[in-house]
């Protein structure tokens, strides 16, 4: 049956998004768009992998990194900033846009001393950093991550934002000084004050309560008209909610466990993953892993966030 939601007391149906690329990511993720170069940027986590897609040509290439890629941004440079798994890097794409790895410059170390750690979920602010998380890698999923801004000109700060096992979810008003986040074995989106200049959070509260069965909340974008969509994990959908929380639409996915989101122009992207899921599932279902395109109806996507890049 088709999903639906409501909105001023009528019934809303979820349009699908459909297949762009079968890609069959284990675990797709950080999902972003480059206007300058008119190209798809993603990562495959488990792989290690960075993807780039050309829709003028339809070319897809990846890059091997050494370590699990998490989070990815756009750097004031043309350069990108690379989020593995206990560090910050900075790579010139350009350069190698046929090779298969890519030279890594480390702009800092992240809980070295932590082996249980590692980077999950980041995107830039609006003022030239770039906020991301640590996710929990003990057994037990205790909340051992935290949240950090790095800056050109400070280096890494720890935001005063509760510890987490699995952030996700982090994005920002047009002003940049609210921030939205999340822990995702919590189904709820939070949001507080943010101030990018003094790398300080504060006034957490709750946005929005998952209300589908067995969801939870995976990457985020805000768009040109303040309202967030939110990949699903487990859910197999995406949700655009409005500034102040209400559902506005909903679009579905042939994959189970939809992980980030993108927008350019009209058109949303979607990651999805294959991790974990049994082979019936799979079978179902076998776009999971792959990359989805839908369109949103008119001009959503708003201009790009850069970060400042020593």
């Amino acid at each position: 049956m088709p999903m639906a939601a409501w909105r001023n007391g009528e019934r809303m149906t979820g349009a699908t998004a459909t297949l762009l690329l079968d890609s069959r990511c284990e675990l797709g993720e950080g999902v972003l768009w480059c206007e300058r170069r008119q190209q798809l940027y993603w990562v495959d986590i488990l792989a290690c992998k960075l993807w780039c897609y050309d829709p003028a040509n339809g070319h897809t290439h990846d890059w091997t990194l050494p370590q699990p890629l998490a989070c990815i941004g756009l750097g004031d440079d043309g350069r990108l900033l690379l989020g593995l798994a206990k560090g910050l890097y900075a790579a010139n794409i350009d350069a190698h846009a046929e090779a298969s790895t890519l030279p890594l410059l480390k702009l800092v170390d992240v809980e070295p001393g932590d082996a249980m750690t590692r980077i999950n979920d980041g995107r830039a602010d609006r003022s030239g950093g770039f906020v991301f998380g640590t996710k929990s890698e003990h057994p037990d999923g205790r909340r051992a991550g935290r949240f950090y801004q790095y800056t050109a000109t400070h280096g890494l700060r720890e935001l005063a934002l509760p510890p987490s096992a699995i952030p996700n979810s982090i994005c920002f008003d047009a002003a940049g000084t609210r921030m939205y986040f999340c822990d995702s074995v919590d189904p709820r989106i939070l949001s507080c004050r943010y101030d990018a200049e003094r790398a300080t959070a504060g006034d957490v509260e709750v946005f929005v309560e998952l209300e589908a069965e067995g969801a939870s909340p995976d990457g985020s974008i805000v768009d040109a008209e303040g309202a967030l969509w939110n990949a699903q994990w487990g859910a197999g959908r995406v949700v655009r909610y409005l500034p102040d929380g209400r559902i506005d639409r909903i679009a579905r996915v042939a994959a189970p466990q939809p992980s980030c989101v993108a927008l350019r122009g009209d058109t949303l992207f979607i990651t999805s993953a294959r991790v974990g899921l049994p082979a019936h599932v799979l079978a179902a279902q076998p776009a999971s892993g792959g990359v989805f395109a839908h369109h949103v109806g008119r001009v959503l996507a708003r201009g790009e966030d850069r970060v400042r890049l020593p």
